[in-house]
C-alpha cells in the first residue's frame, strides 16, 4: 500500500517532471530525426552518384559525408537546438565536425570490413548493393546513435534559454484571500522566564 501522493517510492510530484523530461527528449529526437532523414537523402543520393562516375567506394562516402554535415550542422543548430544556449559558433562548428569525423569513422569502418575484409572472402559483399547496405544502413545507424549522444551532450548541451515570460493581467492575477478563509494561528505567547 502506498501513502498518499506517492506512486510506489516515486513522490507525486516526481511524475509532471520526469514526463516534461521525456516529453523534451522525444522533441528532440524527432527533429534530430528530420534533419538526418534530409541529410541521409543527401548522403545517400550524392555517394550513389559518385560511384556511378568512377570515384573509389571510401572517396564517396568521405565526399557525401562531409556535404550532408554541412546541412546537418545547419539544421541541429537552428531547429533541433534552438532552444539550447549558444554561445560560440565557430566552436560549436568545429566540434560538430570533429565529432562528426568519429561517426564517419564508424560508418567508413562499416563500410571498409564489408567492402575489403568481407569482399576479398566474397565477391557479393564488392557490389554497390553490397556498399549501400554496409556504409548507408549499418554504418549511418550506428554514427547516428552516436552522433545524437555527442552533438547533444557536448556541442549543444548549453544552458536551456528561458522562455519570455508574459505578465499576467488583472484578470489572471491571484484573488485576493476571502472571509471564509480561515485566519493564521496566532504567535505563540512568550514564555515566562523564571526569577532567581
Amino acid at each position: 500500500m502506498t501513502g498518499t501522493g506517492t506512486l510506489g517510492s516515486v513522490p507525486a510530484a516526481f511524475l509532471p517532471a520526469l514526463r516534461a523530461r521525456f516529453g523534451a527528449l522525444v522533441r528532440e529526437l524527432s527533429k534530430f530525426g528530420t534533419v538526418g532523414s534530409i541529410a541521409f537523402a543527401i548522403d545517400l543520393t550524392l555517394f550513389n552518384v559518385l560511384l556511378q562516375t568512377g570515384f573509389e567506394s571510401l572517396l564517396a562516402k568521405t565526399i557525401s559525408t562531409v556535404l550532408a554535415t554541412t546541412v546537418a550542422f545547419i539544421g541541429n543548430r537552428f531547429w533541433t537546438w534552438r532552444h539550447r544556449e549558444h554561445t560560440n559558433m565557430a566552436r560549436q562548428y568545429t566540434l560538430f565536425f570533429l565529432l562528426n569525423g568519429v561517426g564517419l569513422g564508424i560508418g567508413l569502418t562499416c563500410l571498409a570490413i564489408s567492402h575489403y575484409g568481407l569482399g576479398a572472402l566474397w565477391p557479393e559483399f564488392q557490389t554497390p548493393l553490397a556498399d549501400n547496405i554496409s556504409g548507408q544502413l549499418v554504418g549511418t545507424a550506428v554514427g547516428t546513435l552516436f552522433r545524437f549522444w555527442s552533438y547533444r551532450r557536448f556541442v549543444f548541451g548549453g544552458a536551456l534559454v528561458p522562455e519570455p515570460t508574459v505578465p499576467a493581467s488583472p484578470a489572471e492575477a491571484p484573488a485576493p484571500a476571502s472571509a471564509t478563509t480561515p485566519p493564521s494561528a496566532p504567535p505563540p505567547a512568550p514564555r515566562a522566564v523564571p526569577r532567581m
